[in-house]
């Protein structure tokens, strides 16, 4: 296994510091939990299919509830209870991304996504909700397709954005066709979660290699719309996604209250031309720690990764 870059090793150590003493957390739900969709019957059906409007907040985040909850009998065979689900890593990183305004329109022409418009709508111009769309169709759909939510692969179809519609799969088949490398390292995932012999650790490191095939792809698409951000956010969605493959290879378990704890650390607002880690006043230390380690961490990784070629090179 290689080594983690140092950076990544403080970025992990600040995640477990936080967790420290962590026993009761009040409520570690996303927003608006209770009131999205807990079963595919809460959704409408036309010609026998299901219907989700992935581009509506609470619908996009109700097909992370049933997944969550078709998932829990599975892993009671490996853990306690299902707040070891390690597939709460998804919505909670769904509801940061909304309660800290990321899902809104970044050029902010339309309502979308603010509390003058429709608070509900999920922008297709936004990174974050395009990045995080490959992060909840596409496991939720190779759920699907790999039987783990009881129903058959036609029976669900999801509906399009205003435009852009030929960068985003719809259903089963077309996420097949169109992402078949990170469609199949999700279903490898369910595969091994329904397999009772399977251990957490192995159940982790199949979920993060789905996890980041899938950022992989998106990154690659979506490049263009960072533009729309102050520079200090674009950046910070840079990084997140270096740190991301390296919280991966260090198999952060990514259950309720772990998930919970280490968003205390990520930004609670978007980033604006200004702002500078480790001085932002509306920051507490430990976001303003873990801003700083981001930020660092693209030249730190160059750097240490050159440090690796030229001795391996000796």
């Amino acid at each position: 296994m290689a080594l983690l870059p140092p950076w990544t090793c403080v970025l992990v150590a600040c995640f477990s510091a936080s967790l420290a003493g962590t026993s009761d957390v009040p409520d570690p739900y996303p927003p608006l939990w209770k009131m999205s969709a807990g079963q595919f019957s809460d959704y409408r059906v036309e010609n026998g299919k299901y219907i989700i409007d992935p581009w509506v907040y609470n619908e996009r985040m109700g097909m992370y509830k049933i997944l969550v909850n078709k998932t829990a009998s599975y892993f009671e065979n490996i853990v306690a209870n299902n707040d070891q689900n390690i597939l709460w890593g998804l919505p909670l990183q769904h509801g940061w991304q909304y309660r800290t305004g990321r899902l809104a329109d970044p050029r902010q022409r339309k309502g979308c996504g603010y509390e003058s418009g429709d608070p509900l709508c999920i922008s297709v111009d936004s990174w974050w909700a395009d990045m995080n769309y490959f992060l909840s169709a596409l496991p939720f759909l190779a759920a699907v397709d790999s039987g783990v939510m009881g129903i058959s692969s036609d029976q669900v179809m999801l509906l399009p954005p205003p435009k852009d519609q030929t960068k985003f799969c719809l259903n089963v088949s077309s996420c097949l066709s169109s992402f078949p490398e990170t469609m199949s390292k999700w279903n490898t995932f369910y595969q091994h979660l329904q397999d009772p012999s399977s251990s957490f650790e192995n159940l982790l490191k199949y979920l993060w290699a789905a996890h980041v095939s899938s950022l992989d792809y998106a990154s690659r698409i979506f490049e263009d719309r960072l533009e729309y951000y102050s520079k200090p956010e674009a950046d910070f969605g840079r990084n997140w996604c270096v740190a991301v493959e390296y919280l991966a290879a260090s198999l952060f378990p990514t259950t309720l209250v772990r998930t919970y704890e280490y968003q205390k650390g990520l930004p609670p607002r978007m980033l604006v031309n200004g702002d500078r880690a480790p001085f932002i006043r509306d920051f507490t230390v430990f976001q303003n720690t873990v801003l700083l380690v981001l930020s660092k961490g693209l030249i730190m990784t160059l750097t240490f990764w050159e440090n690796e070629k030229k001795s391996t090179s000796k």
